[in-house]
């Protein structure tokens, strides 16, 4: 990864680009640019955002669950294609779960589709870094999506315990 990508917390006005690079990325649900600000307004401090010279190229966004506030659940992960296969998405799932490790966070948890190969390999070696535990269950069957849409299962991913104090 080049040593001109910065990685923080993100502000509001970092909403919009945020939203491109989900509508650009192909992959990801596009939600409405309100849910990407209210992001950065709301989640900035369980989220980041990555900087390639001034320019966001990447980010994570994640909230503390409300059931469960020792739990910070990452939601959406995206990276430019001009950053693809430089380990920006590493970088920022690991700059995220320090943060929110030190902030008393004891599990991440997240969702992912089967077939998506990378968040897979992506959360499983963030686990075996950490040496905690990672256990899966279905978190939303093929059959609740609307059928006019053509949504694959999530899996929902449950890592740690993170031990408290320890961020890396």
């Amino acid at each position: 990864m080049s040593g001109n990508v910065v990685i923080e917390q993100p502000s509001v006005s970092d909403g919009a680009a945020m939203w491109r690079l989900a509508r650009d990325s192909g992959s990801l649900d596009l939600n409405p640019p309100y849910t990407y600000l209210l992001c950065c307004y709301q989640f900035h401090d369980t989220s980041v955002v990555a900087r390639f010279d001034g320019e966001v190229v990447g980010f994570l966004t994640g909230f503390r669950e409300q059931r469960s506030p020792e739990t910070v659940f990452f939601w959406q992960l995206a990276v430019d294609d001009s950053q693809r296969g430089t380990g920006l998405a590493r970088t920022m799932v690991d700059a995220l779960t320090t943060r929110v490790v030190e902030q008393d966070a004891r599990y991440i948890t997240l969702s992912v589709t089967p077939d998506n190969h990378a968040s897979n390999a992506l959360f499983r070696s963030l686990a075996e870094r950490w040496n905690v535990q990672l256990t899966t269950s279905w978190l939303f069957e093929k059959d609740v999506f609307p059928s006019e849409t053509t949504h694959e299962p999530e899996e929902h991913f449950r890592i740690g315990p993170f031990p408290r104090s320890s961020a890396r």
